[in-house]
Protein backbone atom coordinates (compact mmCIF):
# COMPACT_ATOMS: atom_id res chain seq x y z
CA UNK A 1 0.00 0.00 0.00
CA UNK A 2 1.44 3.44 -1.01
CA UNK A 3 2.06 5.94 1.60
CA UNK A 4 0.28 9.15 2.97
CA UNK A 5 2.43 12.53 2.95
CA UNK A 6 2.02 12.26 6.26
CA UNK A 7 4.20 8.76 6.37
CA UNK A 8 7.33 10.77 4.48
CA UNK A 9 10.64 9.28 5.28
CA UNK A 10 13.22 11.15 5.49
CA UNK A 11 16.08 9.03 3.88
CA UNK A 12 19.84 9.65 4.83
CA UNK A 13 22.91 8.24 3.40
CA UNK A 14 23.15 5.56 6.38
CA UNK A 15 19.87 3.92 4.43
CA UNK A 16 21.67 2.68 1.43
CA UNK A 17 24.50 0.01 1.53
CA UNK A 18 27.49 -0.16 -0.64
CA UNK A 19 27.61 -4.16 -1.58
CA UNK A 20 30.27 -3.80 -4.27
CA UNK A 21 32.58 -1.34 -6.04
CA UNK A 22 34.54 -2.09 -9.36
CA UNK A 23 36.13 0.41 -11.55
CA UNK A 24 35.73 -0.91 -15.26
CA UNK A 25 37.16 1.71 -17.29
CA UNK A 26 39.54 4.35 -16.75
CA UNK A 27 40.55 6.61 -19.00
CA UNK A 28 40.05 10.45 -19.61
CA UNK A 29 36.76 10.20 -17.27
CA UNK A 30 35.92 6.27 -15.36
CA UNK A 31 33.37 4.69 -15.86
CA UNK A 32 32.55 2.94 -11.72
CA UNK A 33 29.79 -0.03 -11.36
CA UNK A 34 28.46 0.31 -7.88
CA UNK A 35 26.67 -2.85 -6.45
CA UNK A 36 24.02 -1.55 -3.80
CA UNK A 37 20.86 -1.54 -1.90
CA UNK A 38 18.51 0.65 -0.29
CA UNK A 39 15.94 1.58 2.13
CA UNK A 40 12.40 1.63 0.96
CA UNK A 41 9.21 3.69 1.84
CA UNK A 42 8.03 0.97 3.30
CA UNK A 43 10.97 0.17 5.69
CA UNK A 44 12.20 -2.88 3.50
CA UNK A 45 15.47 -3.37 2.06
CA UNK A 46 15.51 -3.62 -2.16
CA UNK A 47 17.22 -6.17 -3.67
CA UNK A 48 20.76 -5.39 -4.74
CA UNK A 49 20.76 -3.06 -7.68
CA UNK A 50 24.00 -2.78 -10.09
CA UNK A 51 24.78 0.54 -11.50
CA UNK A 52 27.44 1.94 -13.46
CA UNK A 53 28.39 5.55 -12.52
CA UNK A 54 30.46 8.01 -15.24
CA UNK A 55 32.63 9.47 -13.10
CA UNK A 56 32.95 13.31 -14.54
CA UNK A 57 34.46 14.96 -12.13
CA UNK A 58 33.26 18.20 -10.80
CA UNK A 59 33.18 21.59 -12.40
CA UNK A 60 32.59 25.03 -11.99
CA UNK A 61 30.33 27.16 -14.40
CA UNK A 62 30.24 31.03 -14.63
CA UNK A 63 27.86 33.77 -16.67
CA UNK A 64 30.16 36.14 -17.64
CA UNK A 65 27.80 39.82 -17.06
CA UNK A 66 28.86 43.65 -17.55
CA UNK A 67 26.46 45.71 -15.38
CA UNK A 68 27.27 49.11 -16.97
CA UNK A 69 27.07 48.22 -20.54
CA UNK A 70 24.32 45.54 -19.84
CA UNK A 71 25.89 42.79 -21.62
CA UNK A 72 26.08 38.73 -21.40
CA UNK A 73 29.96 37.42 -22.49
CA UNK A 74 28.89 33.83 -24.20
CA UNK A 75 30.66 30.99 -25.54
CA UNK A 76 30.56 28.75 -28.74
CA UNK A 77 32.54 25.65 -28.87
CA UNK A 78 32.66 21.83 -29.92
CA UNK A 79 30.89 19.22 -27.81
CA UNK A 80 31.55 15.84 -28.31
CA UNK A 81 28.56 14.82 -26.37
CA UNK A 82 25.84 16.83 -28.47
CA UNK A 83 27.24 15.37 -31.52
CA UNK A 84 26.85 11.55 -30.63
CA UNK A 85 23.00 12.43 -29.09
CA UNK A 86 22.20 14.16 -32.49
CA UNK A 87 22.06 17.69 -31.75
CA UNK A 88 24.61 20.24 -33.82
CA UNK A 89 28.05 19.70 -31.82
CA UNK A 90 28.55 23.60 -31.41
CA UNK A 91 26.56 24.72 -28.41
CA UNK A 92 25.88 28.42 -26.78
CA UNK A 93 27.23 28.09 -23.79
CA UNK A 94 28.27 29.78 -20.44
CA UNK A 95 32.31 29.57 -19.62
CA UNK A 96 32.62 26.03 -17.28
CA UNK A 97 35.84 24.11 -15.97
CA UNK A 98 36.91 20.74 -13.80
CA UNK A 99 37.77 22.19 -10.38
CA UNK A 100 41.10 19.62 -9.75
CA UNK A 101 42.63 18.92 -6.45
CA UNK A 102 43.21 21.57 -4.18
CA UNK A 103 41.04 24.36 -6.09
CA UNK A 104 38.06 26.08 -4.96
CA UNK A 105 34.75 26.12 -7.31
CA UNK A 106 35.70 30.26 -6.99
CA UNK A 107 39.14 29.81 -8.06
CA UNK A 108 38.28 28.21 -11.15
CA UNK A 109 35.58 30.39 -12.10
CA UNK A 110 37.46 32.95 -11.79
CA UNK A 111 40.13 31.20 -14.11
CA UNK A 112 38.17 29.79 -16.63
CA UNK A 113 36.37 33.34 -16.90
CA UNK A 114 39.87 34.33 -18.21
CA UNK A 115 41.44 31.85 -19.88
CA UNK A 116 37.86 31.07 -21.83
CA UNK A 117 36.88 34.51 -22.25
CA UNK A 118 39.62 36.79 -21.65
CA UNK A 119 37.84 38.93 -19.02
CA UNK A 120 38.93 39.37 -15.78
CA UNK A 121 36.50 38.91 -12.96
CA UNK A 122 35.76 41.41 -10.57
CA UNK A 123 32.79 40.86 -7.94
CA UNK A 124 31.41 37.66 -8.22
CA UNK A 125 27.59 36.17 -7.30
CA UNK A 126 27.13 32.86 -6.14
CA UNK A 127 23.83 31.16 -7.81
CA UNK A 128 23.74 27.65 -6.70
CA UNK A 129 25.51 24.39 -6.83
CA UNK A 130 23.49 21.32 -8.02
CA UNK A 131 23.92 17.14 -9.35
CA UNK A 132 24.16 17.26 -13.14
CA UNK A 133 22.91 14.05 -14.11
CA UNK A 134 22.28 11.93 -10.22
CA UNK A 135 20.55 9.28 -12.35
CA UNK A 136 23.82 8.12 -13.89
CA UNK A 137 26.71 10.38 -12.56
CA UNK A 138 28.54 12.27 -10.21
CA UNK A 139 29.15 15.42 -11.58
CA UNK A 140 28.71 18.46 -9.39
CA UNK A 141 28.41 22.00 -10.97
CA UNK A 142 29.39 24.99 -8.32
CA UNK A 143 27.81 28.49 -10.84
CA UNK A 144 28.53 31.74 -10.43
CA UNK A 145 27.98 35.13 -12.03
CA UNK A 146 30.49 37.22 -12.53
CA UNK A 147 30.79 40.73 -13.42
CA UNK A 148 33.35 41.40 -16.29
CA UNK A 149 34.33 44.58 -18.63
CA UNK A 150 32.77 43.23 -22.16
CA UNK A 151 35.64 45.20 -23.72
CA UNK A 152 38.19 42.81 -22.67
CA UNK A 153 36.68 40.23 -24.42
CA UNK A 154 38.95 37.96 -26.83
CA UNK A 155 37.32 37.10 -30.49
CA UNK A 156 38.40 33.26 -29.72
CA UNK A 157 39.74 32.21 -26.24
CA UNK A 158 40.79 28.48 -24.38
CA UNK A 159 43.94 26.88 -24.14
CA UNK A 160 44.92 24.91 -27.27
CA UNK A 161 46.84 22.38 -25.32
CA UNK A 162 43.82 21.28 -23.73
CA UNK A 163 41.97 21.14 -27.55
CA UNK A 164 39.73 24.15 -26.68
CA UNK A 165 39.19 26.49 -29.86
CA UNK A 166 36.14 28.46 -28.45
CA UNK A 167 34.66 31.21 -30.03
CA UNK A 168 33.46 34.32 -27.93
CA UNK A 169 30.63 35.98 -28.27
CA UNK A 170 28.79 39.62 -26.61
CA UNK A 171 25.23 39.77 -26.47
CA UNK A 172 22.84 42.14 -24.88
CA UNK A 173 20.98 40.16 -21.78
CA UNK A 174 17.91 41.12 -23.94
CA UNK A 175 19.38 39.01 -26.54
CA UNK A 176 20.81 36.22 -24.82
CA UNK A 177 17.00 35.89 -22.95
CA UNK A 178 15.86 35.35 -26.54
CA UNK A 179 18.24 32.92 -27.41
CA UNK A 180 17.17 31.21 -24.66
CA UNK A 181 13.47 31.80 -24.99
CA UNK A 182 14.04 30.67 -28.77
CA UNK A 183 15.89 27.51 -27.62
CA UNK A 184 19.18 27.92 -28.93
CA UNK A 185 20.68 27.00 -25.65
CA UNK A 186 20.94 23.47 -25.24
CA UNK A 187 23.27 22.99 -22.27
CA UNK A 188 21.71 23.06 -18.87
CA UNK A 189 24.15 25.38 -16.67
CA UNK A 190 23.55 27.78 -19.44
CA UNK A 191 20.02 27.72 -19.09
CA UNK A 192 20.10 27.78 -14.98
CA UNK A 193 22.60 30.69 -14.88
CA UNK A 194 20.76 32.57 -17.77
CA UNK A 195 17.11 32.00 -16.27
CA UNK A 196 18.71 33.64 -12.85
CA UNK A 197 20.40 36.54 -14.41
CA UNK A 198 16.67 37.58 -15.46
CA UNK A 199 15.26 37.10 -12.22
CA UNK A 200 17.89 38.81 -10.93
CA UNK A 201 19.19 41.20 -13.59
CA UNK A 202 17.71 44.52 -11.79
CA UNK A 203 19.27 43.55 -8.26
CA UNK A 204 22.70 43.04 -10.08
CA UNK A 205 22.88 45.90 -11.98
CA UNK A 206 22.03 48.13 -8.93
CA UNK A 207 24.65 45.92 -6.50
CA UNK A 208 27.38 46.02 -9.41
CA UNK A 209 26.52 49.54 -10.80
CA UNK A 210 27.29 51.83 -7.95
Amino acid sequence: MAKSNADHVDFQKDDVELIDKEVPFKGYFSVEKYTVRHKTPEGAWTKPIAREIFERGHASGMLPYDPVKDVVVLIEQFRPGAYAAGYCPWLLEVPAGIIEAGQTPEEVARRETLEETGCTAKRIDFIADYLVSPGGSTETMHLYCIEVDADEAFETGGLEEEGEHISVIKVSSAEAFARLENGQIHNSTSMIALQWLKIHIDNIREKWCC
